[in-house]
Protein backbone atom coordinates (compact mmCIF):
# COMPACT_ATOMS: atom_id res chain seq x y z
CA UNK A 1 0.00 0.00 0.00
CA UNK A 2 1.86 3.31 -1.13
CA UNK A 3 0.23 6.16 0.97
CA UNK A 4 1.35 9.78 1.13
CA UNK A 5 -1.22 12.35 3.32
CA UNK A 6 -3.46 9.75 3.41
CA UNK A 7 -4.55 10.69 7.50
CA UNK A 8 -8.32 10.79 6.89
CA UNK A 9 -8.20 7.62 5.33
CA UNK A 10 -4.94 5.32 6.18
CA UNK A 11 -6.28 3.38 9.51
CA UNK A 12 -9.97 2.29 7.50
CA UNK A 13 -7.90 1.10 4.79
CA UNK A 14 -5.50 -0.92 6.68
CA UNK A 15 -8.51 -1.74 8.76
CA UNK A 16 -9.82 -2.99 5.30
CA UNK A 17 -6.87 -5.57 4.48
CA UNK A 18 -6.47 -6.53 7.99
CA UNK A 19 -9.74 -7.97 8.30
CA UNK A 20 -10.21 -10.22 5.17
CA UNK A 21 -11.46 -13.49 5.61
CA UNK A 22 -8.36 -14.94 3.82
CA UNK A 23 -6.84 -18.82 5.21
CA UNK A 24 -3.31 -17.93 4.25
CA UNK A 25 -0.51 -16.42 5.58
CA UNK A 26 -1.02 -12.23 5.51
CA UNK A 27 1.23 -9.33 5.77
CA UNK A 28 0.90 -5.43 4.76
CA UNK A 29 3.62 -3.16 3.49
CA UNK A 30 3.09 0.35 3.98
CA UNK A 31 5.42 2.50 1.88
CA UNK A 32 5.27 5.81 3.23
CA UNK A 33 5.97 9.05 1.53
CA UNK A 34 6.71 12.45 2.62
CA UNK A 35 3.42 13.81 4.27
CA UNK A 36 2.47 16.93 5.27
CA UNK A 37 0.00 15.71 7.90
CA UNK A 38 0.05 12.60 10.65
CA UNK A 39 0.13 9.54 8.13
CA UNK A 40 4.00 8.81 8.99
CA UNK A 41 2.88 8.60 12.67
CA UNK A 42 -0.19 6.95 12.25
CA UNK A 43 1.67 4.38 9.59
CA UNK A 44 4.34 3.18 12.46
CA UNK A 45 1.49 3.27 15.26
CA UNK A 46 -0.29 0.72 13.43
CA UNK A 47 2.55 -1.50 12.72
CA UNK A 48 3.55 -1.38 16.42
CA UNK A 49 0.13 -2.82 17.26
CA UNK A 50 0.00 -5.17 14.62
CA UNK A 51 2.69 -7.27 13.70
CA UNK A 52 1.69 -8.33 10.08
CA UNK A 53 2.21 -4.34 9.47
CA UNK A 54 5.56 -3.39 7.97
CA UNK A 55 6.19 -0.13 7.19
CA UNK A 56 9.03 0.80 4.49
CA UNK A 57 9.85 4.58 3.77
CA UNK A 58 9.74 5.74 0.21
CA UNK A 59 11.78 9.08 0.12
CA UNK A 60 10.40 10.46 -3.55
CA UNK A 61 6.78 10.03 -2.17
CA UNK A 62 6.17 8.66 -6.18
CA UNK A 63 3.93 5.84 -6.50
CA UNK A 64 6.34 3.40 -8.91
CA UNK A 65 8.80 3.65 -6.10
CA UNK A 66 6.29 3.09 -3.20
CA UNK A 67 5.28 0.26 -5.35
CA UNK A 68 8.59 -1.38 -5.62
CA UNK A 69 10.05 -0.68 -2.00
CA UNK A 70 7.26 -2.18 -0.63
CA UNK A 71 7.21 -5.26 -3.05
CA UNK A 72 10.68 -5.52 -2.30
CA UNK A 73 9.95 -5.86 1.26
CA UNK A 74 7.01 -8.23 1.53
CA UNK A 75 7.67 -11.96 1.65
CA UNK A 76 5.10 -13.84 -0.01
CA UNK A 77 3.79 -15.23 -3.90
CA UNK A 78 1.13 -13.10 -4.04
CA UNK A 79 1.42 -9.05 -3.63
CA UNK A 80 -1.85 -7.42 -4.18
CA UNK A 81 -1.60 -3.58 -4.58
CA UNK A 82 -4.05 -1.61 -2.41
CA UNK A 83 -4.37 2.50 -2.75
CA UNK A 84 -4.21 4.23 0.45
CA UNK A 85 -7.90 5.50 0.18
CA UNK A 86 -9.44 2.01 -1.15
CA UNK A 87 -11.66 -0.21 0.73
CA UNK A 88 -11.25 -3.80 0.21
CA UNK A 89 -14.56 -5.06 0.28
CA UNK A 90 -14.64 -8.65 2.37
CA UNK A 91 -13.36 -11.37 0.60
CA UNK A 92 -11.37 -9.82 -1.74
CA UNK A 93 -8.04 -11.35 -1.45
CA UNK A 94 -9.75 -14.70 -1.20
CA UNK A 95 -11.50 -14.44 -4.55
CA UNK A 96 -8.77 -12.52 -5.87
CA UNK A 97 -5.82 -15.75 -5.15
CA UNK A 98 -8.75 -18.22 -6.58
CA UNK A 99 -8.78 -16.54 -9.63
CA UNK A 100 -5.01 -16.31 -9.94
CA UNK A 101 -5.38 -20.20 -9.83
CA UNK A 102 -8.39 -20.64 -12.16
CA UNK A 103 -7.13 -18.69 -14.93
CA UNK A 104 -3.36 -18.88 -14.50
CA UNK A 105 -3.24 -15.05 -14.69
CA UNK A 106 -0.12 -13.46 -13.62
CA UNK A 107 -2.50 -10.40 -12.86
CA UNK A 108 -5.92 -10.04 -11.79
CA UNK A 109 -8.17 -6.89 -11.09
CA UNK A 110 -11.33 -5.65 -10.72
CA UNK A 111 -13.38 -2.33 -10.96
CA UNK A 112 -12.57 1.13 -9.93
CA UNK A 113 -16.11 1.70 -8.50
CA UNK A 114 -16.22 5.33 -8.36
CA UNK A 115 -19.11 6.54 -5.88
CA UNK A 116 -19.73 10.09 -4.90
CA UNK A 117 -20.64 11.64 -1.71
CA UNK A 118 -21.19 15.44 -2.50
CA UNK A 119 -23.41 16.24 -6.04
CA UNK A 120 -20.29 17.35 -7.75
CA UNK A 121 -18.73 13.88 -6.78
CA UNK A 122 -21.66 12.07 -7.99
CA UNK A 123 -20.87 13.80 -11.45
CA UNK A 124 -18.05 12.60 -11.78
CA UNK A 125 -19.09 9.32 -10.46
CA UNK A 126 -21.52 8.82 -13.19
CA UNK A 127 -18.62 9.88 -15.97
CA UNK A 128 -16.24 7.78 -14.35
CA UNK A 129 -18.09 4.90 -15.00
CA UNK A 130 -19.75 5.98 -18.37
CA UNK A 131 -18.14 5.42 -21.56
CA UNK A 132 -19.20 8.80 -22.66
CA UNK A 133 -16.83 9.87 -19.78
CA UNK A 134 -13.76 7.06 -19.95
CA UNK A 135 -14.26 5.24 -22.36
CA UNK A 136 -15.05 1.44 -22.39
CA UNK A 137 -11.82 0.23 -20.22
CA UNK A 138 -13.85 -2.60 -18.35
CA UNK A 139 -12.46 -1.73 -14.91
CA UNK A 140 -14.46 1.53 -15.00
CA UNK A 141 -17.29 0.58 -16.59
CA UNK A 142 -17.74 -3.10 -15.91
CA UNK A 143 -18.07 -6.32 -18.17
CA UNK A 144 -17.43 -10.37 -18.29
CA UNK A 145 -14.58 -12.11 -16.95
CA UNK A 146 -12.23 -12.41 -19.31
CA UNK A 147 -8.32 -11.16 -20.99
CA UNK A 148 -7.59 -7.47 -20.48
CA UNK A 149 -4.93 -4.81 -21.08
CA UNK A 150 -5.06 -3.62 -17.74
CA UNK A 151 -7.18 -3.72 -14.11
CA UNK A 152 -7.40 -1.47 -11.60
CA UNK A 153 -5.27 -2.36 -8.74
CA UNK A 154 -4.33 -5.80 -9.07
CA UNK A 155 -3.40 -9.41 -7.15
CA UNK A 156 0.16 -10.43 -8.57
CA UNK A 157 2.07 -13.67 -9.16
CA UNK A 158 5.40 -11.94 -7.45
CA UNK A 159 7.70 -14.36 -9.88
CA UNK A 160 6.03 -11.67 -12.67
CA UNK A 161 6.35 -8.89 -10.97
CA UNK A 162 10.21 -10.12 -10.65
CA UNK A 163 10.45 -10.92 -13.76
CA UNK A 164 9.57 -7.65 -15.85
CA UNK A 165 11.68 -5.67 -13.23
CA UNK A 166 9.02 -4.10 -11.18
CA UNK A 167 7.34 -1.17 -12.13
CA UNK A 168 9.60 1.84 -13.87
CA UNK A 169 9.74 4.10 -11.70
CA UNK A 170 10.51 7.05 -14.60
CA UNK A 171 6.56 7.12 -15.02
CA UNK A 172 4.58 8.69 -12.15
CA UNK A 173 1.27 7.90 -14.10
CA UNK A 174 0.07 5.20 -15.72
CA UNK A 175 2.40 3.02 -14.14
CA UNK A 176 0.26 0.54 -13.35
CA UNK A 177 -1.29 0.02 -17.27
CA UNK A 178 2.42 0.35 -18.46
CA UNK A 179 3.76 -2.55 -16.30
CA UNK A 180 0.80 -4.59 -17.48
CA UNK A 181 1.59 -4.10 -20.95
CA UNK A 182 5.34 -5.26 -19.68
CA UNK A 183 3.71 -8.70 -18.31
CA UNK A 184 1.62 -9.27 -21.41
CA UNK A 185 4.88 -9.21 -23.88
CA UNK A 186 6.32 -11.35 -21.73
CA UNK A 187 3.35 -13.78 -22.08
CA UNK A 188 1.50 -13.76 -19.09
CA UNK A 189 -1.91 -13.44 -18.75
CA UNK A 190 -3.76 -10.19 -17.35
CA UNK A 191 -7.34 -11.48 -16.31
CA UNK A 192 -10.91 -8.82 -15.33
CA UNK A 193 -12.58 -10.16 -12.75
CA UNK A 194 -15.95 -7.52 -12.27
CA UNK A 195 -16.03 -9.75 -8.84
CA UNK A 196 -12.73 -7.37 -6.86
CA UNK A 197 -15.06 -4.13 -6.50
CA UNK A 198 -13.28 -1.62 -4.67
CA UNK A 199 -15.27 1.83 -3.66
CA UNK A 200 -13.31 4.57 -5.02
CA UNK A 201 -14.14 8.41 -4.29
CA UNK A 202 -14.05 10.82 -7.12
CA UNK A 203 -11.92 14.49 -6.93
CA UNK A 204 -13.90 16.46 -5.12
CA UNK A 205 -13.39 19.50 -7.30
CA UNK A 206 -12.86 20.86 -11.02
CA UNK A 207 -9.81 22.08 -10.40
CA UNK A 208 -8.60 18.75 -8.63
CA UNK A 209 -10.58 16.81 -11.60
CA UNK A 210 -8.78 18.88 -14.45
CA UNK A 211 -5.54 17.98 -12.95
CA UNK A 212 -6.05 14.55 -12.37
CA UNK A 213 -7.03 13.85 -16.05
CA UNK A 214 -4.78 16.29 -17.44
CA UNK A 215 -2.16 14.08 -16.29
CA UNK A 216 -3.93 10.97 -16.79
CA UNK A 217 -3.80 11.98 -20.69
CA UNK A 218 -0.11 13.44 -20.68
CA UNK A 219 1.49 10.15 -18.86
CA UNK A 220 -0.85 7.72 -21.27
CA UNK A 221 1.12 9.68 -24.48
CA UNK A 222 4.59 8.98 -22.72
CA UNK A 223 2.97 5.71 -22.96
CA UNK A 224 2.17 5.33 -26.17
CA UNK A 225 5.39 6.70 -27.18
CA UNK A 226 7.42 4.07 -25.33
CA UNK A 227 5.22 1.27 -26.64
CA UNK A 228 4.40 1.39 -30.01
CA UNK A 229 1.00 -0.12 -30.73
CA UNK A 230 -0.81 0.40 -27.79
CA UNK A 231 -2.24 3.36 -28.81
CA UNK A 232 -6.35 2.97 -29.88
CA UNK A 233 -9.45 5.38 -30.91
CA UNK A 234 -10.43 5.30 -27.29
CA UNK A 235 -7.10 7.44 -26.26
CA UNK A 236 -7.54 9.67 -29.66
CA UNK A 237 -11.12 10.34 -28.90
CA UNK A 238 -10.40 13.67 -26.15
CA UNK A 239 -7.44 14.51 -28.31
CA UNK A 240 -8.89 14.84 -31.62
CA UNK A 241 -11.84 16.24 -30.29
CA UNK A 242 -9.75 19.23 -28.40
CA UNK A 243 -8.14 19.74 -31.84
CA UNK A 244 -11.25 19.56 -34.09
CA UNK A 245 -12.82 22.38 -31.30
CA UNK A 246 -9.24 24.77 -31.43
CA UNK A 247 -9.45 25.02 -35.34
CA UNK A 248 -12.88 25.59 -35.75
CA UNK A 249 -12.93 27.74 -32.73
CA UNK A 250 -9.99 29.89 -34.69
CA UNK A 251 -11.20 29.32 -37.78
CA UNK A 252 -14.67 30.46 -36.59
CA UNK A 253 -13.41 33.81 -34.82
CA UNK A 254 -11.54 34.64 -38.12
CA UNK A 255 -14.90 34.66 -39.92
CA UNK A 256 -16.68 36.75 -37.88
CA UNK A 257 -13.30 39.28 -37.94
CA UNK A 258 -13.60 39.23 -41.72
CA UNK A 259 -17.79 39.66 -41.81
CA UNK A 260 -17.37 42.50 -39.00
CA UNK A 261 -14.66 43.75 -41.46
CA UNK A 262 -16.50 43.63 -44.37
CA UNK A 263 -14.18 41.35 -46.07
CA UNK A 264 -15.94 39.23 -49.16
CA UNK A 265 -14.95 35.93 -50.80
CA UNK A 266 -14.54 32.59 -49.00
CA UNK A 267 -13.60 34.33 -45.32
CA UNK A 268 -16.72 34.61 -43.72
CA UNK A 269 -17.62 31.23 -44.45
CA UNK A 270 -14.89 30.48 -41.77
CA UNK A 271 -17.95 30.66 -39.59
CA UNK A 272 -18.44 27.54 -39.88
CA UNK A 273 -16.00 26.41 -37.46
CA UNK A 274 -18.20 27.12 -34.87
CA UNK A 275 -19.75 23.92 -35.75
CA UNK A 276 -16.87 22.08 -33.85
CA UNK A 277 -17.37 23.34 -30.92
CA UNK A 278 -21.23 23.41 -31.33
CA UNK A 279 -21.33 19.84 -32.33
CA UNK A 280 -19.45 18.95 -29.12
CA UNK A 281 -21.54 21.18 -27.04
CA UNK A 282 -24.96 19.41 -28.51
CA UNK A 283 -23.16 16.09 -27.65
CA UNK A 284 -22.61 16.87 -23.95
CA UNK A 285 -26.16 17.32 -23.56
CA UNK A 286 -27.36 14.20 -24.80
CA UNK A 287 -24.95 12.74 -22.79
CA UNK A 288 -26.52 14.77 -19.93
CA UNK A 289 -30.04 13.78 -21.45
CA UNK A 290 -29.34 9.95 -20.75
CA UNK A 291 -28.33 10.15 -18.05
CA UNK A 292 -31.19 11.93 -16.60
CA UNK A 293 -32.48 8.45 -15.21
CA UNK A 294 -29.49 7.62 -12.65
CA UNK A 295 -28.18 11.58 -11.64
CA UNK A 296 -30.65 14.02 -10.48
CA UNK A 297 -30.61 17.64 -9.11
CA UNK A 298 -27.43 19.63 -8.83
CA UNK A 299 -25.50 16.35 -10.02
CA UNK A 300 -26.94 16.06 -13.25
CA UNK A 301 -26.46 20.12 -13.90
CA UNK A 302 -23.06 19.64 -12.64
CA UNK A 303 -22.38 16.94 -15.37
CA UNK A 304 -22.06 18.94 -18.78
CA UNK A 305 -18.98 21.00 -17.20
CA UNK A 306 -17.22 17.49 -15.28
CA UNK A 307 -17.77 15.28 -18.97
CA UNK A 308 -16.24 18.51 -20.52
CA UNK A 309 -13.36 18.84 -17.89
CA UNK A 310 -12.52 15.24 -18.26
CA UNK A 311 -12.49 14.82 -22.03
CA UNK A 312 -10.49 18.47 -22.23
CA UNK A 313 -7.96 18.08 -19.96
CA UNK A 314 -7.22 14.72 -20.82
CA UNK A 315 -6.94 15.80 -24.52
CA UNK A 316 -5.02 18.57 -23.72
CA UNK A 317 -2.83 16.62 -21.31
CA UNK A 318 -1.80 14.12 -24.87
CA UNK A 319 -1.52 16.81 -27.28
CA UNK A 320 1.07 18.65 -25.00
CA UNK A 321 2.96 15.97 -23.26
CA UNK A 322 6.81 16.83 -23.78
CA UNK A 323 9.05 14.01 -24.41
CA UNK A 324 11.49 14.82 -21.73
CA UNK A 325 9.02 13.11 -19.02
CA UNK A 326 10.75 9.85 -19.92
CA UNK A 327 14.13 9.95 -20.90
CA UNK A 328 15.20 6.79 -23.18
CA UNK A 329 16.89 4.92 -21.37
CA UNK A 330 16.32 2.15 -20.05
CA UNK A 331 14.67 1.25 -16.30
CA UNK A 332 16.39 0.94 -13.35
CA UNK A 333 14.57 -0.33 -10.32
CA UNK A 334 15.61 -4.04 -9.76
CA UNK A 335 13.26 -6.13 -7.05
CA UNK A 336 14.83 -8.26 -4.54
CA UNK A 337 12.87 -10.99 -2.60
CA UNK A 338 13.51 -9.68 1.35
CA UNK A 339 14.51 -12.31 3.75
Amino acid sequence: MPVRNEERHLAEAVSAVLCQDYPGALELVLAVGPSKDKTEHIAEGLAAADRRITVVANPSGHIPAALNAAVKASRHDVVIRVDGHALLPPGYIATAVRTLADTGAVNVGGIMAAEGITPFQRAVAWAMTSPAGVGSAKYHTGGEPGPASSVYLGAFRRSAIDGVGGYDERYLRAEDWEMNHRLREAGGLVWFQPELKVSYRPRATIGALWSQYFHYGRWRHVVARMHAGTINPRYLAPPTAVSAMAVGTLAGLAGLFALAAGVGGWLPWLLAGFAAPLLYLLGVLAVTATAAVAVRGQALAMLPAVLATMHISWGVGFLTSPRRLVPTRPMTATLVRSG
